[in-house]
């Protein structure tokens, strides 16, 4: 996998932003540095507040970058969202239809790929329901449609999973794995589940208190399907929360 040129390159990315309230400079991200690589999917994980977040963003180009630099090709990101972010006035299949509308991809192809989408992630049968009429599992399997609607080269997670009740949460993320399997589009993932991180990912980046920089890399070896009772896997989450500050 790491044969190939990085196509997730961020080099010495720095952030801050000024906090309106007080005039106080609030330092997020110092000195950032790492390489991701064509298909690999690796979580991002670290202390609450570090900045993972904002990283996500500074990557999806949701926030400028103003400090270091940061290559890729935006035209091949897919972003899904913690929150859902889905339309609330259209239907299932519109909201994932939305951005090849925006890419003025033709009304019958749009319509092919997100019915075809709508059966992969499992929702047969609601393409014609309301956000307001799904549950919380159904509308992160619509953004994960929306988002893989766009044949992605990589796909950007924001805590995808926290918003969602333990048992739906362990099947998406089975689901996530077909789909990333399936594609193998390279996947970067916040979380702040250490079990989650090494049940899904290739590598694990552990992210110091703010202002936050790469603490230490994990690369995961437990093949897959990975046993998440294994002595392996729960040794290897035991060390990964050893370097959590």
């Amino acid at each position: 996998m790491r044969n190939n040129k990085p196509n997730i390159t961020v080099r010495d990315l720095s952030y801050s932003y000024t906090n309106e309230e007080t005039g106080e400079k609030v330092h997020v991200l110092k000195d950032v540095s790492f390489e991701i690589y064509p298909g690999e999917f690796v979580s991002l994980v670290g202390p609450s507040g570090c900045g993972k977040s904002t990283l996500l963003k500074l990557i999806a180009g949701l926030i400028t970058v103003k400090h270091g630099d940061i290559e890729l090709d935006r035209s091949k990101i897919s972003f899904v969202f913690q929150d859902f972010a889905l339309l609330p006035w259209l239907t299932v299949k519109e909201n994932i239809e939305f951005g090849l509308k925006m890419r003025n991809v033709p009304l019958r192809e749009r319509e092919r790929i997100a019915m075809e989408k709508i059966a992969e992630v499992g929702l047969s049968g609601s393409a014609h329901k309301h956000p307001a009429e799904l549950s919380g599992g159904m509308k992160q399997r619509v953004g994960i449609a929306r988002a893989i609607a766009m044949s992605p080269d990589i796909l950007l997670m924001d805590e995808p999973f926290s918003s969602l009740d333990m048992l739906t949460a362990e099947k998406l993320r089975g689901e996530l794995m077909d789909i990333w399997l399936k594609y193998k589009m390279t996947i970067v993932m916040v979380t702040h589940l250490i079990e989650e991180a090494v049940e899904l990912s290739d590598r694990v980046l552990v992210f110091h208190p703010r202002p936050t920089s790469v603490k230490k890399s994990f690369d995961i070896s437990i093949p897959r399907p990975r046993d998440t009772r294994s002595k392996e896997y729960f040794d290897l989450c035991d060390q990964i929360e050893g370097n959590i500050e």
